[in-house]
C-alpha cells in the first residue's frame, strides 16, 4: 500500500502530545492502525470523557485494521518465532498481511525480520 504506514499506539500517543518530530514524519501519509491500537486507547484508566472523544475524533480519520480470519496462521507464526506478546503478534501480523511498514517506538520490534518495521526515536 503505497503511502500507507501502520503506527503503533505509543506513536498515536506522541501525535496527540504535539511531537513535531512525528508530525512531520507522518505528513502526506495514510495513517493506519489496528483495532487492537483503538481498544488499547480507548481503555486507559482513568481516560476523561473528553480524552475519549479526541482519540475517536482522531481514529475515525484513520484506516482502522480489524481481525480478519485469514491474520490467525500469521499471529501464530510471529508470536511463537519472536515470543511476542498477543497484542504485538496481532499488529505485526496486520502490518504483514497488508504489506504495510509499521512505526513504533518498541526497539524490541526491530528484529521482525518479515516486516518493515521503522523505530522511532525520541
Amino acid at each position: 500500500m503505497n503511502g500507507s504506514l501502520l503506527i503503533d499506539t505509543n506513536i498515536f500517543i506522541y501525535l496527540t502530545k504535539g511531537d513535531e518530530k512525528v508530525i512531520d514524519f507522518l505528513e502526506d501519509k495514510n495513517i493506519c492502525i489496528s483495532f487492537i491500537s483503538e481498544l488499547e486507547l480507548l481503555s486507559f484508566k482513568n481516560i476523561s470523557t473528553t480524552e475519549e472523544q479526541i482519540i475517536k475524533e482522531i481514529i475515525s480519520q484513520f484506516r482502522i485494521y480489524n481481525y480478519d480470519e485469514c491474520l490467525k496462521s500469521l499471529i501464530i507464526y510471529l508470536r511463537k518465532k519472536y515470543n511476542l506478546k498477543l497484542p504485538d503478534s496481532i499488529i505485526l501480523a496486520i502490518a504483514k498481511y497488508y504489506d504495510i511498514p509499521f512505526l513504533t517506538s518498541d526497539r524490541k520490534l526491530k528484529n521482525i525480520e518479515e516486516i518493515d518495521v521503522i523505530i522511532y526515536d525520541l
